[in-house]
């Protein structure tokens, strides 16, 4: 069960680790783009092109849609990106439904795990396997995998590496549950050995409010607010009266002389915004109506 590309790569290490796939099940086609025209799921197109039975409900507590699914008779349900699960569903399978989480769980349950590790500054994250219970990412951890955050890893950069590294721990954990060797730690008894100084996080999803750069705060957490959130949703800013995309920047250790939010460029090379403590330099940025560029060709087509 998954929809996005983060899914197929998990997806395609099951095929290719010789397990039997019984069904996949993804999103319905929703019309995208100025046309409207019917979008399938990166899940889709890959099940489709390779002869593996489909299922896209609406509603994953419709009869028909159970009735679909218990005929496939799965021994495991497997779980990558995809939706909230009804008990009815996640409760199915005689060996459970595992989830493949994009974080070190207990830390970063919900939604955007990859975002908000880098907004707050993390200089690791990882992925987590686990099995599905009522609430949502509390399930009895299985297997997890770290991986180091450089401080100019974009989510996009983080995303494809974890999306590699889940695929691998994915195939290793449902190995594990094929022959029943295999432990199960509750979240619980995690979070009760972490020490009384490291905070537990949270990964709600966001919002374009939270993309909104506030240059009133440090340098250092605007520049992980961009990078967390390149190459989407997408930090924004104003510049000479428009929105402008923010992708890329680095920390000027300067302090500023104007005001927070005010720029200083010299018109070829650089362009940078005064933060609360220093200068947050833009490397790559999308002014409104106009492509996505580095700053010097940005500079060249517009004059500041």
């Amino acid at each position: 069960m998954g929809t996005p590309e983060f899914a197929v790569a998990s997806l395609d290490a099951l095929v290719k680790a010789g397990h039997t796939i019984a069904a996949v099940v993804t999103a319905a086609d929703k019309p995208a783009g100025r046309g409207q025209k019917l979008q399938e799921s990166a899940v889709k197109q890959y099940a489709v092109a390779n002869n593996l039975p489909l299922l896209q409900p609406v509603k994953l507590k419709d009869p028909e849609f159970l009735t679909a699914l218990r005929s496939f008779d799965a021994e495991l349900q497997v779980v990558v990106a995809f939706r909230m699960l009804p008990e009815v569903v996640w409760n199915m399978p005689p060996k459970g439904t595992i989830n493949l989480h994009g974080s070190l769980l207990p830390q970063y349950r919900g939604a955007a795990p990859i975002n908000w590790a880098i907004i707050n500054g993390e200089s690791e994250s990882g992925v987590t396997t686990f099995f599905l219970k009522h609430e949502i990412d509390t399930g009895d951890i299985l297997l997890n995998r770290r991986v180091t955050i450089q401080n100019d890893t974009t989510a996009g950069e983080l995303h494809d590496e974890l999306m590699q590294v889940g695929a691998e721990l994915l195939a290793e954990t449902v190995a594990l549950i094929e022959t029943g060797d295999y432990n199960e730690t509750p979240q619980e008894a995690v979070i009760s050995k972490m020490a009384m100084s490291q905070e537990l996080h949270h990964a709600p999803k966001i919002f374009k409010e939270d993309c909104r750069i506030d240059w009133n705060q440090s340098a250092e957490t605007i520049h992980n607010r961009i990078r967390g959130l390149s190459p989407y949703p997408t930090a924004f800013s104003t510049l000479i009266g428009k929105n402008v995309k923010l992708f890329r920047s680095e920390v000027v250790a300067e302090q500023p002389s104007i005001q927070p939010g005010e720029y200083l460029t010299d018109g070829k090379t650089f362009l940078q915004f005064a933060a609360k403590d220093a200068f947050v330099r833009i490397l790559e940025l999308q002014l409104e109506g106009k492509k996505r560029m580095g700053i010097q060709e940005f500079l060249r087509g517009v004059q500041l």
